[in-house]
């Protein structure tokens, strides 16, 4: 992998993008939300992982991180690595989901086409972290976030959107606690 992709200084701020093998849409149902959810915030309290912005969307998560604890590659590696073991586990018990034996054959067809893999693959293998030294990127990258919703015709402005912290940076209160950048 190139070194382009590797996070450096845990001091600096990055943004992060990772997704579901195939792009399913997983996140389409608040219980997978959640699980992602409760392994960031077990990641901010235990680990170290400082949040700036993030948004889940259906299909894959967008992050603006640093760490004042663990470095970064460590903290994306056991949150994907937790994330995807109790996702699997959610998908196998949720027998109201309409996808299920479709999504769990794609992701064990993922992991057996991955030498990375045993038998099961549910994120994309990189994270694509990218560095971000400016004012300037940071806020296009913040605003890349909040409004990917809005894109994605899912809501009118980006703070309506439940799986954001876009509602933070207009004066709400989001699921996350995220530090404030600047903008």
């Amino acid at each position: 992998m190139s070194t382009k992709y590797k996070f450096g200084d845990k001091s600096h701020l990055y943004f992060v993008s990772f997704s579901v093998v195939n792009w399913i849409d997983l996140f389409i149902r608040d219980e997978y939300c959640n699980i992602v959810l409760e392994s960031l915030k077990f990641c901010q309290t235990n680990k170290g992982l400082e949040i700036y912005s993030w948004c889940i969307m259906s299909s894959h998560l967008h992050l603006i991180i640093s760490s004042h604890g663990s470095n970064l590659e460590d903290i994306m590696r056991d949150l994907k690595s937790h994330t995807s073991r109790e996702l699997k586990k959610a998908i196998k018990q949720n027998h109201g989901e309409s996808r299920r034996e479709w999504i769990l054959w794609m992701m064990e067809r993922a992991g057996r086409q991955n030498a990375n893999n045993k038998d099961f693959q549910l994120w994309q293998q990189d994270n694509h972290p990218i560095i971000l030294d400016s004012n300037e990127i940071i806020e296009q990258k913040k605003e890349y976030i909040h409004n990917n919703p809005v894109k994605a015709g899912m809501v009118w402005e980006p703070e309506d959107y439940r799986y954001s912290s876009a509602v933070d940076y207009a004066e709400g209160k989001g699921l996350l606690d995220i530090y404030s950048l600047i903008g």
